[in-house]
C-alpha cells in the first residue's frame, strides 16, 4: 500500500464515520420535529462523493501520472486543511449537522465558528478536497470532473434547495445543512 492509498483510506473511514454522526443528528433532528426538504439531489450527491473516491483510487492505477512531489505535498496540505475546516462545522453545528437538509423548529440560525465568516464555509471543505484529494495522487481526470459536477450540483441544486429551506421555515430556524451547516 502506497502512501497515497494510506490517505484515501483514511478518507474513507472519515467519510464512513461521517454517516454514523450524520445518522446520529438525524434521529435527533427528527424526534424534535425536524423536516427534510429537497431530497431528489441527494442520490447525486452520495454518488459523486462516492465516484470521488473510487476514482481516486482507480484512476492512479490506470494512468501511472504521479504528481512532483512539491504538488503532492501542497495537495495533501489542502486535503488536512479541509478536513479541519469541515469538522470545525460539524462542531460547530452539533446537532444540526447533517449530510441532508433537515430543518429543525425554533432552532436558531448557526452564526458561529466558520459560520460567522462565510454562509456555506463545508461547502468550500467540500470543494478544496474534491480537487485536492485526487491531485495527491495524480487523478487528474477526477479531479477535474469533480470539481466541476461538484460546482454544478452545489450551485444549481444544493444551495438554492437549503437557501428555500431555511425561508420555507423562517428566519429564526437552525438547519443541518447549508447555512448553519452541510456534510457532503
Amino acid at each position: 500500500m502506497t502512501w497515497y492509498h494510506a490517505l484515501l483510506a483514511v478518507v474513507v473511514v472519515e467519510r464512513l464515520c461521517e454517516l454514523v454522526v450524520a445518522a446520529r443528528h438525524s434521529r435527533w433532528a427528527f424526534a424534535r420535529g425536524g423536516m427534510q426538504y429537497a431530497q431528489g439531489h441527494y442520490p447525486a450527491m452520495v454518488a459523486l462523493h462516492v465516484g470521488l473516491l473510487v476514482g481516486c483510487f482507480v484512476e492512479p492505477r490506470v494512468r501511472d501520472d504521479a504528481p512532483p512531489l512539491l504538488l503532492a505535498v501542497v495537495a495533501v496540505a489542502v486535503v488536512v486543511a479541509a478536513n479541519v475546516l469541515r469538522w470545525w462545522c460539524i462542531r460547530t453545528l452539533g446537532n444540526l449537522w447533517n449530510t441532508r437538509i433537515v430543518i429543525v423548529p425554533g432552532e436558531p440560525l448557526v452564526a458561529t465558528g466558520p459560520y460567522a465568516l462565510m454562509r456555506h464555509p463545508n461547502y468550500v471543505a467540500v470543494a478544496a478536497e474534491g480537487l485536492a484529494l485526487p491531485i495527491a495522487g495524480g487523478a487528474w481526470i477526477t479531479a477535474a470532473a469533480f470539481t466541476v459536477l461538484n460546482a454544478v450540483l452545489l450551485l444549481a441544486f444544493r444551495i438554492p434547495a437549503e437557501e428555500r429551506a431555511l425561508r420555507s421555515a423562517g428566519s429564526s430556524s437552525g438547519t443541518s445543512t447549508g447555512t448553519a451547516g452541510t456534510a457532503a
